[in-house]
């Protein structure tokens, strides 16, 4: 074989070549596609919560003392007023009982200013009275004598001395008749002593009151931290309280879906303890700023009708229903690209390509979606699973329907 039939063969097998992997290059590749279809979609959120009481109420001393005796167990019912706790109280019924007598005597001293001070003093002011017209007739019998030469001079300087003596008492016992007067500065500090043993004796009582602990409103046990012969301290809880009432369930959502809840949207919860006793709940407050730290939003979920077996800090799941539609157009979560940012799309097969489509979106269930634009129902788009980009040429391998309505759970879209 020459060398030109060489080159000719040569060329003729490059040529084959090359036509075979274009004709290879040009076929679609197979990707795995599922239907855009219409069925129902409910639309909800899942969050974790606690079972929370209308109030929790620690319960502490105002004092320190050494407890004396604790009345009550954990789950106890409790009424307002009940006593809780005895504090030792030798000290403070002391003090009470030196109160209590410290006030008999001031009232006792009050009615005797009333009853003999004011009336001796009427009575030294009648004497005071007559000892100055006594000491004036003497005073001028004396000066008459010592003028006649019967007396010496000294008799009369005696007898003006005994007047001025007189006139001094007189002016003195009428001072003090009129303070013993009703209203006068005698009776008002008889007032005074007793309303300041009163006070002293209300100082008393409350010590001693203190040193009973009672509950403020209705309510049940929760913890007992004390026990009899323990030292009680301002500051350290004794006992731990739920108030009666109704119960309500304190949860977080992720602050992404703070759009989807409302103030009275129904929801369904489930305690941890007893998961197949679901109970209605209903969301019931929004909490005005977000937990920065955590990302989530508070929310609070009233129970009109709690369960029995509910407890306070229970752990409950609960799902929030936040939308539903009967008949709409649904696709697989898993075919929707950048669900979560503002310009969502697809990659749909149209004419044997993969192409970009963008959507808008409406409910999202559990693993589906609402399409509200984009795409129409019976349309192939191909789920992210599959390796294809926009433009390349593909071909369905094997249609997988989207999920029928009664295949749809009901579920979380995020915690």
């Amino acid at each position: 074989m020459d060398t030109r039939k060489k080159w000719a063969l040569g060329a003729l097998a490059v040529a084959a070549a090359v036509t075979a992997f274009a004709l290879l290059g040009s076929r679609p590749s197979p990707v795995r596609t599922v239907a855009v279809a219409r069925g129902a979609i409910a639309q909800s959120l899942v969050a974790t919560g606690r079972i929370e009481a209308p109030a929790r109420i620690d319960i502490g001393s105002e004092v320190t003392g050494t407890v004396r005796e604790v009345r009550v167990r954990e789950g106890d019912a409790v009424r307002a007023g009940q006593v809780l706790v005895r504090l030792a109280d030798e000290e403070a019924r002391a003090a009470l009982a030196q109160a209590e007598a410290a006030r008999r005597e001031a009232r006792e001293r009050a009615q005797e200013q009333g009853s003999v001070t004011a009336p001796v003093s009427e009575q030294a002011l009648a004497q005071a009275q007559a000892n100055l017209h006594s000491a004036e007739r003497e005073a001028e019998r004396a000066r008459a004598l010592v003028a006649q030469g019967f007396y010496a001079p000294q008799r009369a300087d005696d007898a003006e001395r005994a007047l001025a003596t007189a006139r001094s008492a007189l002016e003195a016992a009428r001072l003090q008749a009129r303070a013993n007067q009703p209203g006068e500065v005698g009776a008002r500090l008889a007032r005074t002593r007793v309303e300041q043993a009163e006070s002293a004796l209300a100082v008393a009582q409350a010590r001693l009151a203190r040193l009973v602990i009672t509950a403020p409103v209705d309510a049940h046990m929760l913890t007992r931290n004390t026990e009899p012969g323990a030292m009680a301290q301002p500051g350290r809880v004794l006992l731990s309280l739920a108030a009666d009432g109704p119960l309500r369930i304190d949860a977080a959502v992720d602050e992404k879906n703070l759009r989807l809840i409302a103030p009275g949207m129904a929801a369904q919860a489930v305690a941890d303890a007893y998961p197949g006793q679901r109970f209605a709940a209903t969301v019931s407050w929004i909490a005005p700023a977000v937990d920065a730290q955590r990302g989530t939003v508070p929310v609070r979920l009233a129970v009109p009708q709690p369960p029995a077996f509910l407890r306070p800090d229970m752990t409950v799941s609960v799902e929030m229903l936040g939308g539903e539609k009967k008949d709409a157009l649904i696709l697989s979560a898993a075919a929707v690209r950048d669900a979560d940012s503002p310009a969502p799309w697809v990659l749909a097969l149209r004419e044997g390509r993969a192409q970009r489509v963008p959507i808008t979106l409406g409910l999202r269930g559990v693993g589906v979606v609402e399409i509200t634009s984009g795409v129409q129902a019976g349309e192939p788009v191909i789920p992210q699973t599959e390796k294809a980009a926009p433009g390349d040429r593909v071909r369905a391998l094997a249609a997988q329907d989207a999920p029928r309505p009664m295949d749809v759970p009901q579920g979380m879209i995020s915690r």
